[in-house]
């Protein structure tokens, strides 16, 4: 380590000590039915999500918890993997996983590594850097993470706790825990979605972009990247940089999208408050902006443009595609083009019986459209299938009774927009939505534990002083 960042290091740990009142432990040891020790609150993710939940809950004085990760250490996340883009899109300036610590922000850990002046000139932070960033915080923070651990199954479990069955290197172990948070991401309650004129195609022509894909072995192909979203422009431009003969990107509405409305959603009032406002309200925001594609900055469009294999093709929704001999035929609104392969760029799909983690009481998690039904001219068949979350990011349930205990399942992730707007998906509206969560969290303990805060305030005989006597017996 750098002294810079050693420095950095004492200060973080220096400033939290600061901070730390109040200080007293407030949560019991639970056992689990098999006897062991059962956590207070288990979160599966260990990307950034999952390590700031991680840092709130510790803050908030619940250490009992655990981190879990299917990826390998310093790998979480999407940054190493299908983020395609060079940098962040965020402004270098917005804060997030620090929750407001300015020891713990990025901007202390750049400037620790690199130097005032590298800070000053950067521009947007690389997505490397992120992900170095976010290690070295996990690490100063000394949060309990475990790596290559995937969670297979959640159910019910004696005494109010969640049994949950966890898939490692060594095969298949349970846990037991009060609380489970899903900081799983993108994917976190679904899969990456492919159009139905493309599911039929196999994998060596078709992909989606979440992805693990070979660029190099795209040159000198054609490729067409279905989407006009950032995601869409990223991998059109990886596969150019790669030095492909041709990508054409499909963008299905008559001219690509400009505006990146999450913009001006950025303001405390909205972040903080929107998931107060009713249905009706929460409904029209997010239809608003996840009826969009996520609109990209000037920087993003340019690093396509300047290739002359880069087409774009607006108003070009596929509708049918055939695989030939000489590649897949994509019959668009404006003609027939082939190409060698395709790179679905649609976004993700709410469907929760595909995680199998979810599959036990996927049927029975309560959806937007179980709950509201707007008017005709509002209706959208894809965000109706989002999760209908509790005001502590709580799944709820269809049909009330059948599967209470998912009340204690709490969702973190790309699913909780249309309940929250950005949160569990955006560095930037950490500062408000971590804090949100931690509270809905800490409050479920609090309160099912209320028996147990009774008898320890009447047991509770501590002292402040001691009354001095005289000779005689009387109060000095």
């Amino acid at each position: 380590m750098s002294d810079g960042l050693a420095a950095l290091t004492a200060q973080v740990r220096s400033d939290l000590a600061r901070i730390a009142h109040p200080g007293m432990p407030w949560l019991t040891p639970v056992v689990g039915p098999d006897g062991g020790p059962a956590l207070d609150v288990l979160i599966v993710g260990g990307g950034q999500s999952g390590l700031a939940t991680a840092f709130g809950l510790l803050r908030s004085r619940v250490s009992n918890i655990l981190v879990l990760d299917k990826a390998e250490e310093g790998c979480e996340g999407p940054w190493l993997s299908y983020a395609r883009m060079p940098t962040l899109r965020s402004p270098k300036d917005f804060t997030g996983p620090d929750l407001d610590i300015p020891s713990l922000t990025y901007q202390a850990w750049h400037e620790a590594k690199f130097g005032v002046e590298s800070w000053r000139d950067l521009d947007l932070i690389p997505r490397e850097y992120w992900a170095e960033y976010l290690l070295w915080y996990r690490k100063v923070l000394d949060l309990p993470v475990r790596n290559g651990c995937e969670v297979v199954d959640i159910a019910p479990a004696a005494d109010g706790l969640l049994r949950v069955t966890v898939r490692g290197k060594n095969g298949e172990t349970t846990l037991h825990a009060r609380k489970v948070v899903l900081a799983t991401g993108q994917e976190g309650m679904g899969d990456w979605s492919i159009p139905a004129s493309l599911r039929h195609l196999p994998p060596k022509r078709c992909v989606h972009s979440g992805a693990e894909i070979d660029f190099g072995a795209l040159q000198g192909r054609r490729v067409a990247v279905i989407g006009a979203g950032a995601s869409a422009f990223d991998n059109a431009a990886m596969a150019l940089e790669a030095g492909v003969s041709a990508v054409h990107l499909l963008c299905r509405r008559a001219e690509i999208q400009l505006i990146q409305p999450y913009r001006w959603l950025t303001f405390r009032g909205f972040l903080r408050h929107f998931s107060e406002l009713g249905d009706a309200w929460r409904w029209r925001f997010m239809r608003a902006v996840l009826e969009l594609r996520e609109g990209f900055p000037q920087h993003t469009y340019d690093r396509c443009a300047r290739h002359a294999a880069f087409h774009l093709h607006e108003g070009a929704p596929v509708v049918a595609a055939r695989e030939t001999a000489d590649g897949v035929v994509l019959q668009t609104a404006k003609g027939e083009m082939t190409v060698d392969f395709v790179i679905s760029a649609t976004g993700i799909t709410m469907d929760f019986a595909q995680r199998p983690e979810l599959q036990r009481f996927a049927a029975n998690i309560a959806r937007w459209s179980d709950r509201y039904t707007p008017d005709e001219s509002e209706r959208n068949e894809r965000l109706g299938a989002f999760p209908y979350l509790a005001d502590d990011y709580a799944l709820c349930e269809r049909t009330r009774g059948e599967t209470p205990w998912i009340g204690d399942i709490h969702v973190f992730a790309i699913a909780s927009t249309m309940s929250f707007g950005a949160s569990g998906s955006s560095i930037n509206a950490m500062t408000t939505a971590i804090p949100k969560l931690v509270h809905g969290l800490t409050r479920g303990l609090f309160k099912a534990d209320i028996d147990k805060h009774w008898a320890a305030f009447q047991a509770y005989d501590v002292k402040q002083a001691t009354v001095r006597r005289d000779a005689a017996g009387e109060r000095a």
